[in-house]
């Protein structure tokens, strides 16, 4: 069973910063795609970033340019740098573990808060 657990969230200041990490556990999770999520009050989950166990990137255009997305293989976990944040970054962030076939494995997810 593939389990995956965030970790990072918080409070910070418009034009601050935040990095989020998630640690995989599980059979063949190091070969795994993940990718990070998130989901704003009153709107739908939408992709945020995602990265290849080889490091290959995919930024959804609202974070490129302030938010970069990495990996540690070794440790089976990846993070999420979040720099010049806006308000409208507020919201639950959840990591994704792409599984084998149509698996798919989420985090329990982590409140990130922009605000004065």
């Amino acid at each position: 069973q593939v389990q995956a657990v965030e970790s990072g969230g918080g409070l910070v200041q418009p034009g601050g910063s935040l990095r989020l990490s998630c640690a995989a556990s599980g059979s063949g999770v190091s070969s795994y795609v993940m990718g990070w999520y998130r989901q704003a009050p009153g709107k739908q989950r939408e992709l945020v970033a995602t990265i290849t166990r080889g490091g290959t990137t995919i930024y959804a255009e609202s974070v490129k340019g302030r938010y970069t997305i990495s990996r540690d293989n070794a440790k089976n976990t990846i993070y999420l740098q979040m720099n010049s944040l806006k308000p409208e970054d507020t919201a639950v962030y959840y990591c994704k573990v792409f599984g084998s076939g149509w698996n798919e494995y989420w985090g329990q997810g982590t409140q990130v808060t922009v605000s004065a």
